[in-house]
């Protein structure tokens, strides 16, 4: 007998280590999801997305979601003769570019590789004076300035400088 009163002696033991210690405590870090960050660069993953498809002979991609900025970079691209083709589709919130790739008769992509210059952190300036060559001249760099979006060389006939967004080769 006194053997079972020892046992149920610790018995209370046992039932104050199964009992729930968990506070109501919020990390606000912890809320922080991977995937929802609203703070992300769309320029960059439109890059990013010209890349791919090219690397793959992608004859068309879509860019989404829509804004002037990226349908200006791209009409430069096809004035420059890098693309085919650019074009609006859809309504306000569902609107988005359609791009068409352009190759030569090889399969071989008219841009070999687009570099991000200025991003989201870090924003690259360059004086007229300042903007340089890409690849010896084979190359384009796209300026944002105060007249507009327009190639390295367009700025430095306008002696403009501004923000080198991207180079392509």
């Amino acid at each position: 007998m006194e053997e079972k009163e020892d046992i149920s002696e610790n018995s209370g033991y046992a039932e104050s280590v199964l009992e729930r210690w968990q506070t109501g405590v919020r990390y606000l870090e912890l809320k922080k999801v991977v995937g929802k960050n609203k703070n992300m660069d769309t320029i960059a993953d439109m890059i990013n997305s010209i890349n791919n498809a090219q690397a793959v002979c992608k004859e068309q991609i879509v860019v989404f979601p829509y804004s002037n900025f990226k349908f200006n970079i791209l009409q430069l691209l096809k004035d420059e003769g890098y693309i085919v083709d650019v074009q609006k589709k859809g309504r306000l919130a569902t609107r988005r570019i359609v791009v068409d790739l352009k190759y030569d008769e090889n399969q071989v992509p008219s841009i070999s590789k687009i570099k991000l210059v200025s991003k989201q952190g870090q924003r690259i300036y360059s004086k007229a004076s300042d903007i340089q060559n890409v690849k010896s001249g084979y190359g384009i760099s796209i300026i944002s300035t105060s007249k507009g979006l327009m190639t390295n060389k367009e700025a430095r006939k306008q002696k403009l400088g501004g923000e080198v967004v991207c180079q392509l080769w």
